[in-house]
């Protein structure tokens, strides 16, 4: 069979990474174990939501990773290309003089 008959979903274990210091405001999700492509999902479960001001936290949960379709992988490379080259139009604008 050429076409599978649904998505992928494969169960994994994944590292949760959330810092909220003067040093640094972050959220990972690190899926362990499998490398993420473009399109696919990760559905994290029983993340923590909330942390407070000054606090990191490293914690192990399980998520669930649906893979891409060759359709939906190729139209997010396609508008991931073109997302990247607004960042030009926008960066790169002469100053006026005052």
């Amino acid at each position: 069979m050429i076409f599978p008959r649904g998505p992928r979903r494969l169960e994994v274990a994944c590292l949760v990474d959330i810092e909220q210091t003067p040093d640094s405001l972050h959220a990972h999700a690190i899926p362990e174990g499998i490398d993420i492509r473009p399109g696919d999902v990760v559905r994290l479960h029983g993340a923590p939501f909330r942390i407070g001001y000054g606090e990191r936290m490293r914690v192990h949960r399980m998520a669930t990773v649906t893979r891409a379709g060759v359709l939906r992988r190729a139209w997010t490379r396609s508008t991931a290309v073109l997302g990247f080259l607004d960042l030009f139009e926008a960066g790169f604008q002469p100053k006026e003089q005052a």
